[in-house]
């Protein structure tokens, strides 16, 4: 067989439908082309001593050359540049991304006119990435037949999946095109195969509203919430997905010649996701993302390049006053961060700004399902400073330097994942935001009882997941183009969402 597909220069198109179509057609010849010749692999357990030639396919590339600048006083933050030149990004699954590629490109061409020019790239797309969920290759093939697939094929190159565009340390050589998305085609790539890994789901099925939990009691009334609405012909959800990627649809789409889907996987994934699923992906995804800043990055690093609307941290706190009730709620308006997971790439002198959209989302949400206003709402939640840590035991620490530090900082809660996932939002341009429920409170001597512990998380749970759906509820019907504001977005920042 050939070593690479047929190659397709550049072209130009006035239409961002047509465009689309283009850089779809290159991937999916690429695809194919790889897959022939990884069967054609399997298939010659006897394989030659000289070395094997290289088969290679290469991703879309999508280039605009932009003359004149703009700076729109109103409408998105997004779908344009601030200073002419030269940009182009490479792009992967258009059978995933279609919808939103779609958007940017029409976006493009409405603020500068002109053409977008679509060809083949000269990155190659890494065999690892072409290989869904059901495909086995492994087990037939000979350990030299594994051995030599390097030889043969491209395999992922860290080199071209770091972060430096959303970091804002990205360097270009002199007259080198400037980036048109915050992430190339290889890192998008790697992050869908670890989020398989990771949330036992497959990509295609998360959704643009995100929660994150890091307690199980929370993903319990989410899957009792998704049975619930799949149970109604008249829900604006249409499946329930769950680790394994078991599809509960609808009970008006159920397909009766198909048996339902029960099997459950032999073990959960580290941190397991569900979906309540909209036609337009406009509904709920839940990630248990367990405790910890590592995780909570991990995970945020990896949902970061599907360009969700907006992701919401809901779970338990430690209460630092006097003043709090177990069982309280904080709507967290500044973070103090120790938890050092993201000290790199994001310095610790960068502000996190509060997003009004969401805070006010998570208030009015909260007003909504207590019934409660003004002073009352005030008794049950307080807006403050809440701080994350990646020390579990920060209570032990000598000297009592913990608590001076977070009285100094004037933190009202504790954590050790909501700063991770704000700062991780900023950093990635992902409209982001915090909800929790105080649990205990450690310097006051007041620990959750085994009792009350039971009746708490039966009392609070609940309540606390309808708030979040609701948030999230208010946030869609808003209309998402407002969430992604100019306060995330940087001096030069590229023109994708």
């Amino acid at each position: 067989m050939s070593l690479l597909p047929d190659f397709i220069a550049p072209a130009s198109f006035h239409n961002a439908q047509d465009a689309l179509a283009q850089a779809q057609r290159i991937y999916t010849e690429g695809v194919a082309h790889l897959r022939q010749a990884l069967v054609q692999h399997v298939n010659t357990p006897e394989l030659p001593t000289q070395p094997l030639q290289r088969v290679r396919a290469h991703y879309p590339l999508v280039r605009m050359l932009v003359r004149h600048a703009v700076h729109p006083e109103s409408g998105p933050a997004f779908g344009f540049v601030a200073e002419a030149g030269h940009y182009e990004t490479t792009l992967t699954r258009p059978d995933l991304f279609g919808r939103y590629n779609l958007e940017q490109f029409q976006m493009l061409l409405h603020n500068h006119g002109g053409t977008l020019e679509v060809g083949t790239s000269s990155q190659p797309i890494p065999l690892p990435f072409i290989l869904g969920d059901d495909d086995v290759f492994e087990t037939s093939m000979t350990a030299e037949q594994r051995r030599r697939m390097g030889e043969r094929f491209d395999m992922p190159d860290l080199a071209a999946m770091d972060d430096g565009i959303a970091n804002g340390t990205l360097r270009l050589a002199p007259g080198a095109a400037k980036p048109l998305s915050l992430f190339t085609a290889p890192r998008v790539d790697y992050s869908l195969h670890r989020l398989r890994h990771y949330t036992g789901t497959s990509p295609e099925h998360f959704q643009n509203f995100i929660l994150f939990t890091n307690y199980q009691f929370y993903i319990d009334e989410f899957i009792a919430l998704g049975e619930a609405e799949m149970a109604q012909p008249d829900s604006a959800y249409q499946a329930f997905v769950q680790p394994g990627n078991r599809v509960l649809p609808r009970v008006d789409l159920v397909d009766p010649t198909q048996e339902p889907d029960t099997a459950t996987p032999v073990r959960l994934p580290q941190m397991p996701a569900y979906h309540l699923k909209r036609p337009d992906g406009s509904g709920i995804t839940m990630v248990n993302i367990g405790v910890g800043p590592a995780n909570a990055k991990t995970i945020t690093d990896h949902i970061a390049v599907l360009r969700p609307h907006a992701w919401v941290m809901l779970g338990h706190c430690a209460g630092l006053r006097s003043s709090q009730q177990l069982g309280d709620y904080v709507l967290a308006h500044a973070y103090v961060r120790e938890d050092h997971v993201l000290d790199e790439d994001l310095p610790l002198w960068i502000p996190l700004p509060a997003l009004s959209e969401i805070q006010l989302a998570l208030e009015h949400a909260v007003e909504q399902v207590t019934h409660t206003t003004g002073a009352a709402l005030k008794r049950i939640m307080r807006t403050g400073t809440v701080a994350s840590t990646d020390n579990r035991n920060w209570e032990l620490l000598s000297d009592n330097q913990a608590e001076r530090r977070f009285s100094q900082s004037r933190a009202v809660a504790l954590d050790m994942e909501s700063a991770t996932i704000a700062a991780n939002g900023f950093r990635f341009r992902v409209p982001y935001g915090t909800l929790l429920c105080v649990s205990d409170k450690p310097l006051h001597g007041e620990i959750k009882l085994p009792g009350m512990a039971n009746h708490f998380y039966r009392e609070r749970v609940n309540q606390h997941l309808q708030i979040g759906i609701r948030a999230m509820e208010l946030l869609r019907e808003g209309g998402t183009a407002h969430l992604h504001s100019r306060k995330l977005r940087s001096f030069a920042e590229v023109a994708f969402q």
